[in-house]
């Protein structure tokens, strides 16, 4: 491995620069920046907030967040890898700490939400164990959104 995971602030300028590249992509994908059902996540209902960093340069590559729905369920939130980063396995170690830390606040179930017109995302998520379930939610009705669903335990 060539990067740490480390909890960051949701408001770290840092996390934010990550989250703000995601979001410019999403953008320029769907033609606008309107292709999020539901409240945005903020600060007041992120629980957990990660973002991998390579050890060499210190420079942030990925994160990663968790949002909790129920007692024993969270939303997985904002995955995100900088394009120079892709297809080093980031991705997959970040997701791998969420559900590690779900599972510590004993959440058993993760769910997400994903966009149609992310066939990426969606083949990332059936390749790391997520089935698709029916929209739930905000999500419900949505054009747009394709649902997923990971019981960890």
């Amino acid at each position: 491995m060539n990067w740490t995971i480390e909890d960051m602030a949701w408001e770290d300028p840092e996390g934010a620069a990550l989250r703000a590249g995601q979001r410019a992509e999403l953008n320029a994908r769907y033609g606008c920046d309107d292709h999020e059902p539901g409240a945005a996540p903020s600060a007041a209902d992120i629980d957990v907030f990660l973002v991998a960093r390579d050890r060499a340069t210190g420079a942030t590559l990925a994160c990663g967040a968790l949002r909790r729905l129920d007692a024993g369920s969270a939303e997985v939130k904002r995955m995100y890898v900088a394009p120079g980063a892709r297809g080093t396995g980031v991705a997959t170690a970040v997701l791998r700490a969420l559900e590690a830390a779900a599972l510590e606040r004993g959440w058993a179930t993760l769910r997400l939400e994903t966009g149609t017109l992310q066939p990426d995302a969606e083949r990332f998520y059936r390749r790391e164990g997520y089935r698709e379930i029916p929209q739930f939610g905000a999500y419900i009705g949505s054009r747009i959104s394709v649902c997923y669903e990971r019981v960890l335990a």
